[in-house]
């Protein structure tokens, strides 16, 4: 199984993966996540303000084979959420690297480093695999 790993962001052994600019992180699965989700039917996302730990749940996303937790990969407060892939969620499966979930301010930008690279990403798929 083929996936796209994107080399620009970090990634969690959950299989969400982050971009970082400045102090903001926007959030989403992998390709990988939505390929093995199969057909995504529903999302949920927290509201702006909602405060963040890193490794806790923070949505669900659901497919037609299951339901699958979102844990956010950096402490923060969200302050943005894709109202257009809630709505429509099947667009994860058409692209999850631009259907983003939420975007979080960060509290503890060492929190980062603990993230892995698209290639330990890229490994970690494939013993799991």
């Amino acid at each position: 199984m083929s996936t796209q790993i994107p080399k620009n962001l970090k990634y969690t052994k959950e299989h969400e993966w982050i971009l970082i600019e400045g102090d903001t992180a926007t959030v989403g699965i992998t390709d990988f996540a939505q390929s093995a989700l199969g057909d995504i039917v529903f999302c949920e996302t927290p509201e702006v303000g909602t405060e963040l730990a890193q490794g806790k749940t923070f949505g669900v996303v659901e497919s037609i084979k299951s339901v699958s937790d979102l844990y956010s990969p950096v402490s923060g407060t969200v302050i943005e959420k894709n109202s257009d892939v809630e709505g429509s969620p099947e667009k994860i499966n058409s692209n999850a690297y631009e259907s983003w979930l939420i975007k979080v301010k960060v509290k503890n930008p060492g929190e980062i480093s603990q993230l892995m690279t698209a290639e330990a990403y890229d490994q970690f798929c494939q013993t799991s695999a």
